[in-house]
């Protein structure tokens, strides 16, 4: 299962859109403090990880060979998949938090070599890429809310985007050629892509008690443009 894919079948169980308005705000509400959550056990993670003394060995490791680096990223689609799933559950709410909770992890452990590096060229760029993320996330949020729009539209642009990126990405580790800025630039515009959509699902299309696995598909999206905003500022200082 993805994050396109709605993990409830059962008619009785109305959307946010059809739902009471006290019940529709009450979901926004907790996915966004889910969200917010997420956001803070990720830094707390990466203040961990950026602080152990194997972290150095470790990112040489990742990055020192393209095959490490491939066998990271198949891991993390691994694991994304699978946490996918558990945030996804219909039945069993202890596994949502699990899947959430999994998927965290993930990122934080794919961000530390990235985080690592930049630490080292400047670490003035964490803070400011952190703000440009928030910022850029804050403004999209308020033109979906505020408008009501619905970006469902957008659903199959993003899997063509997603899996076009995904391959050029495989393939730059392979035959080791860097991706330049206009890759960044267009992963960019790709993760706010995703925020207006994932951002409207939550008005429009989740249903009531899927508040977990909205928060993971934000915070998938927010992690995303984080990544690549960072990767600008680097290339930018350097």
């Amino acid at each position: 299962m993805n994050r396109f894919e709605n993990p409830y079948s059962s008619p009785m169980t109305e959307t946010v859109e059809s739902a009471a308005s006290e019940a529709r705000a009450d979901f926004i509400l907790k996915t966004y403090l889910h969200l917010a959550g997420a956001i803070a056990v990720f830094v707390g993670l990466e203040a961990i990880f950026l602080n152990l003394p194997i972290t150095e060995s470790a990112v040489g490791l990742m990055v020192g060979s393209r095959f490490g680096w491939l066998i990271v990223l198949a891991a993390f689609i691994g694991v994304s998949t699978l946490a996918n799933n558990w945030a996804s559950s219909a039945t069993d709410a202890s596994t949502q938090y699990l899947g959430l909770g999994l998927y965290v992890l993930a990122q934080a452990v794919i961000f530390a070599p990235l985080l690592f590096i930049v630490q080292r060229v400047d670490p003035g760029i964490i803070p400011a890429a952190a703000y440009t993320t928030l910022g850029l996330f804050g403004v999209l949020t308020a033109v979906v809310m505020i408008t009501r729009s619905d970006f469902s539209y957008l659903r199959s642009i993003l899997i063509f985007g997603g899996l076009a990126a995904l391959g050029l990405i495989v393939v730059s580790i392979v035959f080791q050629f860097a991706l330049g800025p206009v890759f960044t630039y267009a992963m960019i515009a790709l993760a706010c892509c995703y925020i207006l959509y994932d951002t409207s699902n939550v008005l429009h299309h989740y249903r009531i008690g899927q508040h977990v696995a909205a928060s993971l598909a934000l915070f998938a999206s927010v992690a995303l443009l984080f990544w690549y905003i960072l990767r600008l500022f680097l290339m930018r200082r350097n």
